[in-house]
């Protein structure tokens, strides 16, 4: 049976007509209709007064209206001048410029800016999926795992700043890719590693930290760039937040970088970039390293039989595949959910789980849940996953046969 939603004015208007009649005494009409006694005689009180209106009026106090004929254009200007700043920031400049107070609150600063239409819509993320044990990779044949990160910045004498993008091979020590990028976006990067793919093959896993380019928001924590990798069949291994040490080879490589081509830097990027060339020339052929036995990594490295071809994952007849629209998002149950920015027109198959309930896959991997009652965005499943297992590496060159389709459930 439907709820039974009453006006709040046809039911004052149809306690007053009642009360007219005087059929009834003010406690049974007001028991009748749910309300005090309080409240009925001032409703009654208001009829005899000749009130033609039974709408609510305003709650507002008569210092809160004086606190906003004060402030309130005074926010507004202070809000022009500085655009980024919030409720609390304008609170401060408000009482730094005005030092008598009393001042509004922060909340309510922000909603004269939300009914003034100034403020920004905070952009909405998709939920982490499901968590997964991080495993140190061990890499004992080339092109195992690589390693991939940005060596902190530093300045040209000219004033320009270096950001360059290293890339090495866990295993061997050698020094695929030292550049700097004239931008850190995940376009950029995916055009570098795609000529470092088609110069030196495919690794089997890279080894990446959890800031942008390489981390996102979404499932998993992969990015558009990440997302990539997968799809070619390599696999993508996240050190834990804020630990650094967990790329400790990587890191200390980057120590001798600057030591040797950063102390002073280089006149222009031009010859900042001439010696990052020379210094891994030297690191790969001349430098010899004690974890290798005293050999050069140059003497070690060799270049992988993979070739980029993305992956074609099947799934069974039962799940139902959809395409995601740019943003990552899909039509279910005639509604919009947020799968994740990352996933942006990718294929992924929604498997039934339960009543309302569907898990979400990219291929082999579980995302996370699409549940009716919650109408934004994916939800992490709540079951307690197995961890993942650690990388295993192999003593030859063969390749691992890569799974094409998902097994049958």
């Amino acid at each position: 049976m439907p709820w039974k939603f009453i006006d709040k004015k046809d039911a004052r208007r149809e306690f007053v007509a009642a009360r007219w009649r005087n059929a009834e005494s003010m406690v049974v009409l007001c028991r009748r209709f749910g309300i005090s006694r309080q409240c009925g005689y001032e409703w009654w009180r208001r009829a005899q007064a000749g009130a033609v209106t039974y709408a609510d009026g305003s709650h507002r106090t008569s210092r809160a209206l004086v606190l906003a004929e004060r402030w309130q254009r005074r926010v507004r200007r202070l809000r022009q001048r500085y655009c980024f700043a919030g409720p609390a920031q304008l609170r401060w400049y408000l009482q730094r410029a005005y030092p008598l107070g009393p001042w509004p609150a922060g909340r309510t600063i922000g909603r004269w800016l939300a009914q003034a239409g100034l403020t920004r819509q905070r952009r909405r993320h998709p939920r982490a999926g499901p968590r997964v044990e991080r495993t140190v990779p061990v890499a004992r044949v080339a092109n195992d795992v690589w390693t991939v990160d940005f060596k902190g910045w530093f300045l040209t004498q000219d004033g320009r700043r270096v950001k360059a993008l290293t890339v090495r091979d866990l295993a061997t020590r050698y020094v695929l890719h030292v550049a700097h990028m004239e931008s850190t976006t995940e376009r950029a990067v995916t055009a570098a590693m795609q000529r470092l793919f088609a110069r030196y093959g495919l690794p089997r896993a890279i080894r990446v930290d959890n800031g942008p380019p390489f981390g996102g928001c979404g499932p998993h924590g992969w990015s558009t760039l990440t997302v990539a990798w997968i799809c070619l069949g390599i696999d993508v291994l996240y050190g834990r937040p804020g630990c650094p040490q967990d790329n400790a080879a990587h890191e200390q490589m980057h120590q001798v970088l600057h030591q040797q081509t950063a102390k002073p830097s280089a006149g222009s990027l031009r010859a900042q970039q001439r010696r990052f060339e020379r210094w891994r020339r030297h690191y790969n052929h001349d430098r010899p390293h004690q974890a290798l036995g005293m050999q050069v990594p140059a003497a070690l490295y060799q270049r992988s039989d993979r070739q980029p071809q993305p992956l074609r994952w099947t799934y069974p007849p039962a799940w139902l595949q959809k395409r995601t629209d740019p943003r990552g998002r899909i039509r279910w149950r005639g509604r919009a959910r947020l799968i994740g920015q990352a996933f942006g027109k990718r294929t992924i198959a929604l498997r039934p789980s339960g009543a309302g309930v569907v898990r979400v896959y990219f291929g082999p991997h579980l995302l996370g849940e699409l549940h009716a009652t919650d109408t934004t965005a994916i939800r992490p499943v709540c079951l307690r996953l197995a961890p993942k297992p650690q990388h295993q590496p192999r003593t030859g060159r063969e390749l691992r046969p890569l799974p094409r389709t998902l097994p049958k459930i």
